[in-house]
């Protein structure tokens, strides 16, 4: 059998909502950041192509796709898509203390599971725009 990957349609969200950055920048977290969101051995100065963002773009979902896996569930494709870009955001750690995980594991409806989705819209206690748009996006692919 085998294992599920993110999809096409999966990196794409991720890649819309972190943004392309080619030389290396601080943010808000005072991180040291390149192509889309990636943070290991990045430091000042730093530039990369768009060809190594994509590269290292998978580097980083691969570590999610092995933990999804972890979990022994048949998930669907945009499920899948969705939790990945969801952790690729929020982080493993969050990920796994999080309420929508364990919806996820007690086989919660897909209404309980969307709705912890856009629970995760804020930061700093605000509703944050961007991650508003974000999650009604990975709610909406986990629904297919």
């Amino acid at each position: 059998m085998r294992l599920m990957q993110i999809s096409d349609q999966g990196l794409a969200i991720i890649r819309q909502c972190e943004g392309l950055r080619l030389k290396a920048y601080l943010c808000p977290a005072g991180v040291w950041t390149v192509g889309y969101g990636h943070t290991h051995g990045v430091s000042e100065g730093l530039h990369i192509t768009s060809a190594e963002a994509d590269k290292l773009l998978l580097q980083d979902v691969a570590p999610i796709e092995n933990f999804l896996h972890t979990l022994r569930i048949n998930f669907r494709q945009g499920q899948f898509d969705a939790l990945a870009s969801f952790i690729f955001n929020v982080g493993l750690s969050a990920f796994r203390q999080s309420t929508l995980l364990r919806k996820i594991m007690t086989d919660a409806s897909d209404e309980a599971i969307t709705a912890e989705f856009l629970r995760w819209n804020k930061a700093g206690g605000k509703v944050l725009p961007g991650l508003n748009a974000r999650r009604k996006q990975e709610a909406a692919l986990w629904k297919t």
